[in-house]
């Protein structure tokens, strides 16, 4: 059996975190969980994630704060990074879609086909 892909879910809600897993394991992906921001940051640099699901509400820092320090870092800047998140208002998708450039800007409550598709897609996986 082929390895399973990493993901480093950072959501403080670890219900969210559990039924993101369940969704996720169904194509062997690993889901990694995490409830703060500073701990998410040391959480990728030791697991190198093929992949970033991000929340923009956490305890600590923010989830854009999250990002840009990422962005910054040679050896995160190029993970790809969803966000998921309540925050849903037509300015904050633009934002996260033009302005940060986020590859996917996922809503809740969202589908499990839209999330299982939005983490193929951006992972080049065939659905």
């Amino acid at each position: 059996m082929a390895e399973r892909m990493k993901i480093v879910y950072i959501e403080d809600d670890q219900d969210m975190i559990d039924l993101v897993g369940v969704i996720l394991s169904r194509d062997n992906f690993e889901i990694i969980g995490v409830r703060e921001g500073h701990m998410a940051l040391e959480t990728i640099r030791q697991v190198k994630p093929a992949l970033v699901l991000l929340d923009l509400m956490l305890p600590d820092i923010g989830g854009w704060e999250v990002y840009q320090a990422m962005k910054q870092e040679s050896d995160m800047r190029d993970i790809p990074v969803i966000v998921v998140t309540a925050r849903g208002a037509p300015i904050d998708k633009v934002l996260g879609e033009h302005v940060a450039k986020v590859q996917v800007y996922i809503v809740k409550p969202f589908s499990t086909h839209e999330l299982r598709d939005s983490v193929k897609r951006v992972l080049g996986i065939e659905s």
